[in-house]
C-alpha cells in the first residue's frame, strides 16, 4: 500500500493515508491529535508521514482544539485536531464553538464508528455531526471513500474563505481502511458558496468616503474581522490618512497600536472611559469587521444613538442582526479599506474632536491601586507588558477578570497576538492556545495570562508543553475565587458568596463579606502541580518581587509557571453593567 508521504497519483491509498496526504497538501506543518480505537488507521498514517507534518499529542481533546484555534489565531492558516469517536469527538464541542463564535478557521476531524453500525449506538458513537450541525460553518461524514479528496479540498476552501470558521470532518473507521486510487483533480461541488462576489460596490465606498467628509465627530469600531482580513495596515492607512480615532473590541486588539495617540483602546462593558464616551458622542460610526454584540453596545437602542452607523462584513447576516446600518457593506473589510485608501481625503475639520477624545483619555485612564502593598492582578498584567514590549510576545488569556485586565494593561502593536476566548468565553482557553500558539511560532515568547479557575480546565496541557518542548508561560493571577463571578456577587447580589470560592469551604472567611484580601490557605499547591508535569515553578506574593520573578519567568528556557498571590476583591472597571446604557457605568 503506498504511504501518504510518497504516494502519486495512480497509486492505491487507503482513507486514511488519502486524509493525511489531503493535510500535507494544504500545507497543514501541525496537527493536534489524540488517538483512539475510531482513528487509530489515521494515526498509523500519520506515522508514515512524519518528515512532513509535526503531531502534537494533547492531554485532553479540547485542548487539542484550542491548540488548533492558538495555531490559527497566529498565523491566519487553518488548525487542524483530530479525535476518536464518541468521547472523543463530544470532547472538541466547546472548541468547535468556540471557534464558530470567533471565525476562527479550523479543520476538526473525527473518527466514527464503521458505517454498517451506525445507528445502532455502537461503543463509542456518537452522531457528531448532528451534534455539532448548529456550531459549524460547513460538516461531513464519509461514507464513500472516493468522495474524500473533493471533501477535504471543499474543507479547507470553506473553513479559509468569506467569515472563516470550524468544519467538521466525521471519518467512520471502515472508510479509512478501504482503498482506492484517488482523484486528486476533482472539483469542489460547493452550491451557493460564492465568496468572490463579496466586495463593496464603487458606489459604497463612495458613499463612505462621503459619510467621512460630512462627519464632524467619526470613529472607527474595528473588530476581529480586521485581524481575520489581515487589513491592519489598511486599518492605519486609514487612520494615518484622516486623524479619526480608534476604538476595538476584544477581538479587535492589536489591530491598531495602544499606545498610538488616536488610539481609544477598547470599548464594551468593560472598555475605556473614554471609548464609551466617544461611541456615545459621535456622529459616524464605521463598524469594521464586527457584530454589534451584546457585550459592546449594552443597551442596544441607547448604543452610538447620535451617530449615523456604517457597517462592513463579509457575512451578511451580521449586516442588521443587532444594530441597523444607515450604509451596510458586505465586502470583505480589507478589500473595502483599500478602495476607500484610494479616494479618501485627509480631515482637517474634525481637530476639536480628535482633542476631546484625546482629553477624555488622559482624564479617565485605566486605574488600579497602586498603593497596594501587596500585588495586583493590574498592576502585574502593567509590568509583564512593560517588560516585553520590545520582543515577539504573543498572550493568550482564559477567560473572567484576568482576560478583561490583560485587555486593558497589556501594550499590543500588531495583530494576531493577543488570542482570547471572546464570543463563547470559554475557561480553559489560555493553556493549550498559548500551546498552539508555541507550536506556530517556535521563536517567540508566548504567554498565558490566565486565573486559577481557568487554568484548572485544561491544566493537564502543561505535560504537553514539557513533553512537546513547547516553552509556554503562564503569568498564573491566583485569588482563590472565581472573580468574574464574584464581581458580579458583589455587584449584583449583597457579596453572596455562592460557591465562587475555590479553596477548602470550612474556610468561612474567604467565602463571605469583607475580611482579608486573601484567602486564608492557597489551594491548590500550583508549584506542586507544575512541578508534577516537569515545569518550572514559583510561587510570589510581595511587591518587590514580581519584577524579578517576571524576569526569570520570561528568561527560562522551557515552560514555566508564575503563581502570584492576588487579592480577590479587585473588581475590573470600567463596567457597564449587562443590558444598560454608557450613563450606567461604573467607575468605582
Amino acid at each position: 500500500m503506498a504511504t501518504a508521504d510518497k504516494a502519486t497519483d495512480t497509486q492505491l491509498m487507503n482513507g486514511a493515508d488519502i486524509l493525511v496526504k489531503s493535510l500535507v497538501d494544504h500545507d497543514v506543518e501541525v496537527l493536534f491529535a489524540y488517538p483512539g480505537g475510531a482513528s487509530m488507521p489515521l494515526h498509523q498514517a500519520l506515522t508514515r508521514c512524519s518528515d512532513r507534518l509535526r503531531t502534537i499529542l494533547p492531554r485532553h481533546e479540547q485542548g487539542g482544539g484550542f491548540a488548533a484555534q492558538g495555531y490559527a489565531r497566529t498565523t491566519g492558516k487553518p488548525g487542524v485536531c483530530m479525535a476518536t469517536s464518541g468521547p472523543g469527538a463530544t470532547n472538541l464541542v466547546t472548541a468547535i464553538a468556540d471557534a464558530k463564535l470567533d471565525s476562527i478557521p479550523i479543520i476538526a476531524i473525527t473518527g466514527q464508528v464503521p458505517t454498517g453500525v451506525i445507528g445502532t449506538d455502537a461503543f463509542q458513537e456518537t452522531p457528531i455531526v448532528e451534534v455539532c450541525r448548529g456550531i459549524t460553518k460547513h460538516h461531513y461524514l464519509v461514507t464513500d471513500i472516493n468522495d474524500l479528496p473533493r471533501v477535504m479540498k471543499e474543507a479547507f476552501h470553506v473553513a479559509t474563505t468569506g467569515r472563516p470558521g470550524p468544519v467538521l470532518v466525521d471519518m467512520p473507521k471502515d472508510i479509512q481502511n478501504e482503498t482506492c486510487v484517488p482523484d486528486w483533480d476533482v472539483e469542489m461541488d460547493l452550491p451557493g458558496y460564492f465568496v468572490e462576489q463579496r466586495r463593496a460596490q464603487p458606489e459604497q465606498i463612495k458613499q463612505l468616503a462621503a459619510a467621512i467628509k460630512l462627519a464632524k465627530r467619526p470613529l472607527i469600531y474595528a473588530g476581529g474581522g480586521i485581524i481575520g482580513s489581515n487589513a491592519s495596515g489598511e486599518l492605519r492607512e486609514l487612520v494615518d490618512k484622516t486623524g479619526m480615532p480608534v476604538t476595538m473590541t476584544v477581538m479587535g486588539l492589536g489591530a491598531f497600536p495602544n499606545e498610538d495617540s488616536l488610539s481609544m483602546d477598547m470599548l464594551g462593558m468593560h472598555g475605556s472611559v473614554y471609548a464609551n464616551w466617544a461611541v456615545r458622542d459621535c456622529d459616524l460610526l464605521i463598524g469594521l469587521g464586527v457584530r454589534f454584540d451584546d457585550r459592546v453596545t449594552g443597551k442596544l437602542e441607547a448604543f452610538a444613538k447620535h451617530a449615523k452607523i456604517v457597517h462592513v462584513d463579509i457575512d451578511p447576516s451580521e449586516i442588521n442582526k443587532n444594530k441597523p446600518a444607515h450604509l451596510p457593506i458586505v465586502s470583505d473589510v480589507k478589500f473595502a479599506l483599500q478602495e476607500l485608501n484610494k479616494i479618501i481625503k485627509p480631515k482637517d475639520d474634525i481637530a476639536g474632536w480628535v482633542e476631546q477624545c484625546q482629553t477624555w483619555k488622559k482624564e479617565n485612564p485605566y486605574k488600579y491601586d497602586e498603593s497596594f502593598d501587596g500585588i495586583t492582578q493590574q498592576h502585574a498584567i502593567a509590568e509583564l507588558s512593560k517588560l516585553t514590549q520590545d520582543r515577539k510576545t504573543i498572550v493568550s488569556v482564559g477567560v473572567g477578570q484576568h482576560q478583561m485586565w490583560g485587555a486593558q494593561y497589556y501594550k499590543f502593536r500588531i495583530p494576531r497576538t493577543f488570542l482570547s476566548s471572546s464570543g463563547l468565553g470559554t475557561m480553559g482557553f489560555g493553556l493549550p492556545a498559548a500551546m498552539g500558539a508555541q507550536a506556530a511560532h517556535p521563536d517567540a515568547l508566548v504567554i498565558d495570562i490566565d486565573g486559577d479557575g481557568s487554568l484548572q480546565m485544561n491544566i493537564q496541557e502543561l505535560a504537553c508543553c514539557h513533553c512537546e518542548n513547547l516553552p509556554v508561560k503562564v503569568l498564573l493571577l491566583n485569588n482563590q475565587h472565581l472573580g468574574m463571578v464574584v464581581q458580579w456577587e458583589d455587584r449584583f447580589y449583597a457579596s453572596n458568596r455562592a460557591h465562587t470560592y475555590l479553596g477548602p469551604t470550612h474556610h468561612a472567611e474567604a467565602r463571605g463579606k469583607g475580611g482579608s484580601s486573601y484567602a486564608e490557605e492557597r489551594y491548590p499547591d500550583f508549584v506542586s502541580i507544575a512541578k508534577g508535569y516537569g515545569v518550572a515553578a514559583v510561587t510570589v506574593k510581595e511587591k518587590a518581587d514580581l519584577l524579578p520573578a517576571l524576569e526569570e519567568m520570561i528568561n527560562h528556557d522551557g515552560a514555566y509557571v508564575l503563581d502570584v498571590e492576588v487579592p480577590y476583591q479587585e473588581h475590573v472597571l470600567p463596567m457597564i453593567p449587562s443590558g444598560r446604557t454608557v450613563d450606567d457605568m461604573i467607575t468605582e
